[in-house]
């Protein structure tokens, strides 16, 4: 157990030190009209705006903006995608200089084009499938992401035949946490995805499990865990139960912080945050906000 009250975390986006004493949260804020889970209910700038708005009152330390959903659909090429996260990143960075802005792309064009504007990190979720993305992330000294993905961008899923999927997502990870940094992006803003695509519910289940193993590894380990397919499986729930997927998130979010992990994407900001600060109250790593003095 760390000194009471020590840093958790440690971490640097384009020169600016964040340290805090729990794991951070990072705020889904979805510009697409077709995500499985919001339903295009953030696709509207005005709403975007409202809901980047909600997820900094309620503790979000990083707001993630994406333009494409992963899943198979409609063409979005780099011209559309940039017309619809750009100008929210602009908004953001004035609006809000405090909160750090990621971008979930793998166009290194649109990462180009947000890191101008002054987004942090680029949240690639398919392992690089364009390579020029890193050499984007090291000339504007951002944050990136990596992620292990079977998959080309936005194709049918397809799970590979893993002898063992957290030996997979540990060593492709690393691998692209290395690369990053040989091609000089900074070290301190390098981290790795401990779930990524083309999975089933088994093999997410076994990631959350042994997330402890990726965060020996020594990289800061991403979980984007919230409301995901396993979970509805897991319980028997469609994307249509809203509370009781929060349940099953904020469980498996539990044991991922209580070993380490260092980031999580979450869709409701305010349960992830109060979460993460129990855990790390336990852990010893955060004080608690108010100790009585009797005995209960």
């Amino acid at each position: 157990m760390q000194e009471l009250g020590s840093s958790a975390f440690d971490l640097v986006f384009r020169g600016r030190r964040v340290v805090r004493d729990r794991a951070l949260v990072m705020a889904i804020v979805n510009r697409t009209p077709d995500s499985f889970y919001d339903r295009g209910a953030t696709f509207e700038e005005d709403a975007a705006k409202a809901a980047v708005d909600r997820a900094v009152a309620e503790g979000a330390d990083v707001i993630d903006i994406g333009g494409v959903t992963a899943s198979p659909g409609a063409e979005v090429d780099a011209e559309e995608e940039i017309r619809r996260v750009l100008p929210t990143v602009e908004w953001i960075r004035a609006t809000h200089p405090d909160v750090l802005i990621s971008v979930d792309t793998w166009r290194h064009e649109v990462a180009d084009a947000v890191c101008r504007a002054g987004a942090d990190i680029i949240n690639d979720a398919w392992g690089a499938a364009d390579p020029q993305i890193l050499d984007v992330a090291a000339a504007h000294g951002a944050g990136y992401v990596c992620t292990h993905s079977n998959r080309v961008p936005r194709a049918e899923p397809v799970r590979s035949d893993y002898d063992d999927v957290v030996t997979a997502v540990l060593d492709e990870t690393v691998r692209l946490a290395e690369l990053a940094e040989s091609k000089g992006v900074p070290r301190g803003g390098i981290l790795v995805d401990g779930t990524g695509y083309g999975k089933n519910t088994p093999d997410h289940l076994a990631l959350v499990a042994r997330v402890k193993e990726i965060v020996e590894t020594g990289w800061p380990v991403l979980m984007a865990l919230s409301n995901k397919t396993f979970v509805r499986e897991s319980l028997d729930l469609d994307v249509a139960d809203r509370d009781e997927l929060l349940t099953g998130t904020l469980a498996a979010t539990t044991i991922a912080a209580s070993v380490g992990a260092a980031m999580f994407r979450a869709h409701q900001v305010l349960p992830t945050r109060r979460t993460l600060e129990m855990v790390a109250c336990i852990n010893g790593t955060r004080s608690p906000a108010r100790a009585q003095e009797w005995i209960s």
